[in-house]
C-alpha cells in the first residue's frame, strides 16, 4: 500500500496531484506528515511542495470547474478530516477524466462527500466571524483567540481586514498554534512564542491586557445582563443558535 506524504499545505496537496499524473502513481492514502499514522506494510513516499507544479494543477482545474466548485475543493481541504485528501484526489480525477460537468453529480459518493464537508467548513467560518471577541493588548493590538473545529481562519481574513481596517489585530488559532497579524497594511502569518495566551480558554492573560480592557469587559457584562429580559430567556433556543462550545469566546459568558 503506497502512502504519499506532503507538508500539509494546499500547494503541497496540489503538488501530489501533479506527481500522481506525472509518474502514474496509484496511492492508497494521501496524508500530511503531521497527521500520518504508520501502518504495517506501508510504502511511504514523501513529496516536496513545488509552487509551479501546484499552480499548473490549479490552473487546469479552474478551467474545468466553476468558482463554487473551486471553493468546495479548498474548503474541504481545510477540514482536515480523515481521508479527505484521497476523497479530493478521486473527485479531481473524475473531473479531469471527463468533458462533462460532473462537479455536482451527487450520485457519486466522493463528490457528495466533498460538498457535504465544504458546507460544514463554510458554516464554521461564519461562526468565527459571529463569535470572535477582540481583547485589547498593552501595545494597542486587538487580539482574538479561537479554537475552530476546522482550519478556517484563512477564510475569515478578508472580512476582518475590511471590518477593522483602521486598527492592528491578531487572529490566533489556539488549536493549531498559528495566526495572522494585520499591521494596517498587510496580513502576515505568525506563530507566537513565549505566549501570553491561555490556550484552554483562547483568552489573553491579564498581564498582557491594556489597562482599561478589564473595565470594558465588565461594562459589556453589565450591559448584557441589564438588557436581557429574564421572562423571555430561552436557553434551548440560545444553544441552538450559539452552541455551547463557543461560549468561552464571549465576554458576556465569562
Amino acid at each position: 500500500m503506497t502512502t504519499l506524504l506532503y507538508d500539509g499545505s494546499f500547494e503541497g496537496f496540489l503538488t501530489i496531484i501533479f506527481e500522481i499524473y506525472n509518474h502514474k502513481l496509484l496511492p492508497a492514502r494521501i496524508a500530511s506528515k503531521e497527521r500520518y499514522q504508520p501502518q504495517i506494510f506501508d510504502t511511504v513516499e514523501d513529496i516536496g511542495t513545488d509552487e509551479e507544479k501546484a499552480k499548473r494543477v490549479w490552473t487546469g482545474l479552474c478551467k474545468k470547474i466553476s468558482a463554487e466548485a473551486q471553493k468546495a475543493i479548498y474548503y474541504t481541504f481545510l477540514s482536515e478530516e480523515d481521508e479527505t485528501e484521497i476523497v479530493l484526489y478521486r473527485y479531481i480525477k473524475r473531473i479531469l477524466a471527463t468533458t462533462h460537468k460532473i462537479e455536482q453529480n451527487f450520485g457519486d459518493p466522493d463528490i457528495l462527500k466533498t460538498w457535504q464537508i465544504a458546507k460544514k467548513v463554510a458554516h464554521e467560518s461564519h461562526r468565527v466571524i459571529m463569535f470572535v471577541r477582540f481583547q485589547k493588548t498593552a501595545d494597542d493590538i486587538y487580539f482574538a483567540g479561537f479554537d475552530p473545529q476546522y482550519d478556517v481562519l484563512p477564510l475569515s481574513l478578508n472580512h476582518f481586514k475590511d471590518r477593522f481596517a483602521d486598527q492592528k489585530w491578531v487572529l490566533y488559532d489556539t488549536r493549531r498554534d498559528y495566526g495572522f497579524f494585520y499591521d494596517l497594511q498587510t496580513i502576515t502569518e505568525i506563530n507566537l512564542t513565549n505566549s501570553t495566551i491561555d490556550f484552554k480558554t483562547s483568552r489573553l492573560k491579564e498581564e498582557a491586557m491594556a489597562e482599561d480592557e478589564l473595565a470594558f469587559q465588565q461594562l459589556w457584562k453589565i450591559y448584557y445582563t441589564e438588557m436581557a429580559i429574564k421572562e423571555r430567556l430561552n436557553l434551548k433556543l440560545q444553544r441552538q443558535h450559539m452552541p455551547k462550545r463557543f461560549w468561552k469566546y464571549l465576554v458576556e459568558k465569562w
